[in-house]
């Protein structure tokens, strides 16, 4: 199969018996020389415990698809939010993954998206990962999200297909 089809789930399907699929998606990474951290002054990032029930309400928000391709319920970083009237409506945290890999969980609300919450909440992560020694990763599907990680200095080096066999 030509290396330009293993990310596309159509072509993985002709070829093998496949039932759960997560993506494609672009994955990135960014090293401290290249961070760029966000510059939203007026949102204040609040650091929360991973797990805490103040995210419950986002990721219900978001809805079961959004929540579940984000992934803040798997998170061991602390999880770093913005709050408008209470509610938490962004956060971002990370997942330590082996070799020293900060695999990052980005999720704003969608009455608050386009507002620049995923980078500033994002940034919040990263700098969290990087101080910890990490390799900050980003995998987005959606435009959006590939675009709040470049503008935070993330490269994107390769994409990604997940599948389960049946």
């Amino acid at each position: 199969m030509p290396a330009d089809k293993l990310t596309d789930p159509e072509a993985i399907g002709g070829v093998l018996p496949i039932g759960e699929v997560l993506g494609p998606a672009a994955l990135a990474h960014v090293a401290a020389d290249d961070f760029r951290p966000s510059a939203y002054a007026e949102w204040r990032v609040e650091e929360l415990p991973a797990g805490h029930a103040d995210l419950d309400a986002l990721e219900q928000a978001a809805g079961a698809e959004d929540a579940g391709e984000a992934g803040l319920a798997e998170i061991t970083s602390p999880a770093f939010v913005l709050r408008v009237h209470g509610q938490v409506v962004a956060a971002a945290g990370y997942r330590a993954w082996p070799s020293s890999t900060a695999h990052l969980s980005v999720l704003t609300s969608p009455a608050w998206r386009r507002k620049g919450l995923a980078r500033k909440t994002g940034s919040a992560a990263v700098r969290y990962a990087l101080a910890q020694g990490l390799l900050p990763q980003w995998r987005a599907q959606i435009p959006a999200s590939r675009k709040a990680a470049v503008a935070l200095g993330f490269s994107e080096l390769g994409c990604q297909l997940s599948i389960q066999l049946v």
